[in-house]
């Protein structure tokens, strides 16, 4: 019998959180933007403008949301959450990009009920509202478009600030068209190609954020390769047993069951188990490896095991 020794390894790397300030500023952006609309809707009685506080509030509550995702991300691991709450993030994606689908099948429904029946721009006040919206939106859409490429949570709060840019911008061109032109169908037209492109981008989140939450293999690991290459190291015989899942964005975590050719020491494992897990980081990007060491062990040697 093979000795069982269970090792974990991390590699991580540490950077400043400008992401959580930024999300802060946005919060508060975009309160005083749903405010004025308020505000400005009641005023000159426009319905636009209070369907929009209504969408803008949405992106109120899913900047919350990704805020405290972040904040709980850092949250240190306890007996009774042993990960501590490092899937925060990856929740708080899967929620936001379910609530975008919704938000894009509303603006949809609405923009239809736009082109049955126009409505032209109520007065000048609804234009400046929705200038300060759009210059508003598109700040915070700027603040966070480095930190959504990287990083799903973020990518969810941004597309639901874009979207709501996005469908200020349509209205205002819609109103002035219509005001100044008498055209009537643009507004409505292009509400409906961003009800497209954010369902679109939503069911993508969506998928991403499920795979992660639901342990799959990430896409850019392949496990026949990673076998093959621990297999070239003395004395391995062979890797069976192999689960590789995500925890979050940053940590790639791997486990497996090695073969042994021979009865080695443990103080020989460590130096194996060295040269796996620098392997394994360099060339495939995993940073936690878990392995379990095994020497004529009888148990199925096949790659994918079903618990």
């Amino acid at each position: 019998m093979g000795h069982h020794h269970h090792h974990g390894h991390s590699h991580s790397h540490a950077h400043p959180d400008l992401k959580g300030r930024n999300l802060l500023i946005s919060i508060f952006l975009n309160i005083g933007i749903t405010l004025a609309q308020i505000v400005g809707g009641l005023l000159s009685g426009s319905l636009a403008l209070l369907s929009d506080a209504l969408h803008n509030f949405s992106d109120v509550l899913s900047l919350i949301i990704s805020y405290v995702a972040r904040r709980l991300g850092k949250k240190k691991a306890s007996n009774l959450k042993t990960f501590g709450y490092k899937r925060a993030e990856i929740l708080a994606a899967f929620i936001n990009a379910a609530t975008l689908v919704v938000v894009a099948i509303i603006l949809m429904k609405e923009a239809v009920e736009r082109l049955m029946e126009p409505q032209e721009i109520e007065s000048n006040l609804v234009i400046w509202l929705a200038l300060i919206a759009i210059a508003g939106n598109g700040f915070s859409v700027l603040l966070l478009k480095k930190d959504s490429e990287d990083n799903m949570n973020m990518k969810s709060a941004y597309l639901h600030l874009l979207t709501d840019m996005m469908a200020s911008v349509a209205v205002l061109i819609g109103g002035i068209l219509m005001k100044y032109f008498q055209i009537y169908w643009v507004d409505a037209i292009l509400t409906m190609i961003i009800g497209v492109y954010l369902i679109y981008m939503g069911y993508d989140l969506l998928k991403d954020s499920t795979k992660v939450l639901m342990l799959f293999t990430p896409k850019s690991v392949v496990i026949q390769d990673i076998v093959e290459s621990i297999c070239t190291i003395e004395p391995v015989k062979n890797v069976h047993h192999v689960h590789i899942w995500q925890l979050n964005e940053d940590e790639v975590h791997m486990e497996a069951h090695i073969d042994f050719k021979n009865d080695i020491r443990l103080s020989e494992f460590d130096e194996i188990l060295e040269k796996i897990e620098e392997h394994v980081y360099h060339k495939h990007g995993i940073n936690h490896v878990n392995i379990q060491p095994e020497f004529d062990k009888c148990d199925s040697k096949s790659v994918i095991v079903q618990d």
